[in-house]
């Protein structure tokens, strides 16, 4: 049996939700091919628990010594929502290393992970986003300039951070630079985004044998001014799945799904976000480690779809470890 490190945690604000993640995805692995425990990740280091007890990682040949004997991970699945996970740098340091991993490479999950470069990306594929201004600094912003091009209300979020902490919707210009700053706390650039008024769901895509897999859409309705923390992890938000749109939007979406997918070259399940305005899907964002928790969407659209979570791992992993 291959010995699979679950790695959660991470350096950002969403620790404590990439271990949900991934304690779930652990208790619905298949045990009679995949020995799998959780490896914990912050900047101290890392930390397996392995029986119910924590071991030290090494980071040179990714084995741990316990009272008995010596396990090496023979295969790596990186569940971190933010940093060092969902932005490709684990990805990185394993593709040099040369262990494998479940996951999208680096160069995809750093791409999708940046709202800014991702979206500007995808625009060269005529796929629709917002219109958006990058700050490289919170210093010597012209705010006047910035709502003339984007107008009012506008969304200030951290390009390189997760999807649930900094993003503000600013309706007045006296809130736009407390926005700015609140997001430049969680990243080192800001985008500000046009706001785009319609009706927001998302899709998630995976590969298996058969091919390209696109789940059953999920709508979402925010109690809160938006789809913040709130929302996502403390039940403001109602999340319909599937979807209350018509077949041939429904099939569009799924399309598009499928072709930003391919596009950046992902791999294990994504979840791509849109809002739809009038009849036409405008991607808001692209999701390499979603959530996976209990009060997540992906296990949602999984239930829609009569899959088993535990068919669902176990189709992603026999693809990509053939």
């Amino acid at each position: 049996m291959k010995n699979v490190g679950i790695f959660c945690g991470g350096f950002s604000s969403e620790y404590d939700i990439s271990v949900k993640s991934a304690t779930i995805i652990l208790n619905h692995l298949p045990r009679d091919k995949y020995n799998p425990f959780l490896v914990y990740v912050n900047r101290q280091g890392w930390k397996a628990e392995y029986q119910g007890v924590l071991y030290d990682v090494s980071q040179d040949d990714f084995s741990f010594h316990t009272e008995n004997k010596k396990i090496t991970i023979d295969l790596a699945h990186v569940y971190i929502h933010g940093n060092p996970g969902e932005n490709g740098k684990l990805q990185a340091y394993f593709e040099m290393k040369e262990l494998p991993f479940v996951n999208s490479n680096a160069l995809s999950s750093e791409l999708s992970f940046d709202k800014w470069f991702c979206n500007q990306f995808l625009r060269n594929f005529d796929i629709k986003v917002a219109e958006s201004v990058l700050l490289l600094s919170p210093e010597n912003i012209d705010t006047n300039k910035i709502i003339q091009q984007l107008k009012l209300p506008c969304f200030v979020k951290p390009a390189d951070s997760g999807s649930s902490y900094g993003i503000s919707k600013v309706y007045e210009e006296k809130e736009l630079l407390p926005a700015i700053k609140n997001a430049f706390k969680e990243g080192k650039t800001v985008v500000i985004e046009a706001f785009m008024d319609g009706t927001e769901v998302t899709c998630g895509v995976y590969r298996n044998d058969s091919g390209l897999i696109a789940l059953p859409c999920t709508e979402i309705i925010s109690e809160t001014d938006f789809f913040d923390y709130e929302a996502k992890y403390l039940g403001k938000s109602k999340e319909i799945t599937p979807a209350r749109i018509a077949n041939e939007l429904t099939l569009n979406i799924q399309e598009q799904a499928k072709k930003i997918y391919s596009i950046l070259q992902l791999r294990s399940i994504a979840r791509i976000d849109f809002i739809i305005i009038g009849q036409v899907p405008h991607v808001i964002e692209v999701n390499t480690t979603p959530g996976f928790s209990s009060e997540s969407i992906v296990p949602k659209m999984l239930e829609s779809a009569k899959i088993k979570i535990a068919d669902f791992w176990g189709e992603i992993y026999a693809y990509e470890t053939k």
